[in-house]
């Protein structure tokens, strides 16, 4: 990986629908100078206010991450950064004309497809790095949830996904530079438990959901009147369940739950804001575990820099 800092080749464009929003999403990904970082700008709003991709500006971690300085306010962006981060890219400035990135089919397979397509450029700057110099660990013990970053000389991430599900199972994913990154992790979509949709579209989110951005997980038998309320949710005529899915999709990996979990906390520990030297061991974590790390992290960056 090269040690001087990156931008992207040339614009992106990206169009669809937001997750929880349902808005309607274009997004441009512009590259941008050395030291500027990845930075969201709200073009839809007087003055196209900005807020940076940092773990200070999160706000909200309800299925997915959200950061916001002033009026600028961007949910969902995990899935975009860890594309971008995990790809290469530095520098970027993502003009967005609505409060939420599009979902597009639930994972991060457009983003690098786009990103590889218009290559990186390096820049004059010396790239970033955070050396972790001790261990760090946060936990929420209720849920079982607990990540450790220890020093090491190169980053990687151990996942254990564990929801305590018979048709899921205990899954395990790994990161580290070998692993392809665009053909194995980011091809890997957001999936929802079946009895967690009621209570999601109760809360206002996935309004710009379908079961063609989602795997559902059915843990229990459902009854047909339950089919006719989900085909009229996701728009379908017809929905059956195989092996504990519904039948819309098939798996691209047999652990891609775990994987997706994976691309996520790439995203959320991107919020760092510079290359991690660690490895990372996640169990069960989620983006509020994430994002609490990324912020200890940057703590403890800080303190260092401070001496």
């Amino acid at each position: 990986m090269s040690c001087k800092q990156t931008t992207i080749g040339a614009p992106i464009r990206f169009s669809g629908k937001g997750l929880h929003t349902g808005a309607i999403v274009t997004m441009e990904v512009l590259p941008a100078e050395a030291d500027r970082g990845i930075v969201f700008r709200r073009v839809d709003i007087k003055g196209q206010p900005e807020v940076p991709a940092l773990a200070q500006f999160v706000t909200d971690t309800a299925r997915g991450t959200t950061i916001k300085q002033g009026k600028a306010k961007v949910s969902t962006i995990e899935h975009l950064m860890a594309s971008l981060w995990t790809m290469g890219v530095d520098n970027a400035v993502v003009e967005i004309d609505a409060p939420e990135v599009p979902i597009m089919d639930g994972s991060a397979k457009a983003y690098v497809a786009e990103i590889a397509r218009v290559g990186i450029v390096e820049l004059e700057a010396e790239r970033r790095y955070f050396e972790v110099p001790e261990k760090v660990t946060f936990a929420i013990e209720k849920r079982g949830v607990e990540i450790v970053v220890e020093p090491a000389e190169e980053y990687s991430v151990d996942l254990t996904a564990d929801y305590s599900s018979q048709v899921v199972g205990r899954q395990f994913a790994h990161y580290d530079k070998s692993v392809d990154f665009a053909a194995e992790i980011a091809p890997c979509r957001t999936f929802v438990f079946l009895h967690e949709i009621e209570l999601l579209l109760r809360l206002g989110l996935i309004k710009g959901g379908s079961v063609e951005s989602a795997i559902v997980v059915v843990e229990k038998p459902i009854s047909e009147r339950s089919k006719r309320h989900i085909c009229k949710v996701f728009k379908k005529e017809n929905i059956e369940v195989e092996n504990g899915y519904l039948n819309h999709l098939e798996l691209r990996f047999p652990n891609e739950i775990a994987r997706h979990k994976l691309l996520d906390i790439l995203g959320d520990l991107a919020l760092l804001g510079v290359r991690i030297k660690g490895k990372v061991t996640a169990l069960r974590p989620g983006h509020l575990a994430n994002t609490q790390m990324a912020a200890r992290l940057a703590k403890l960056m800080a303190s260092q820099q401070g001496q």
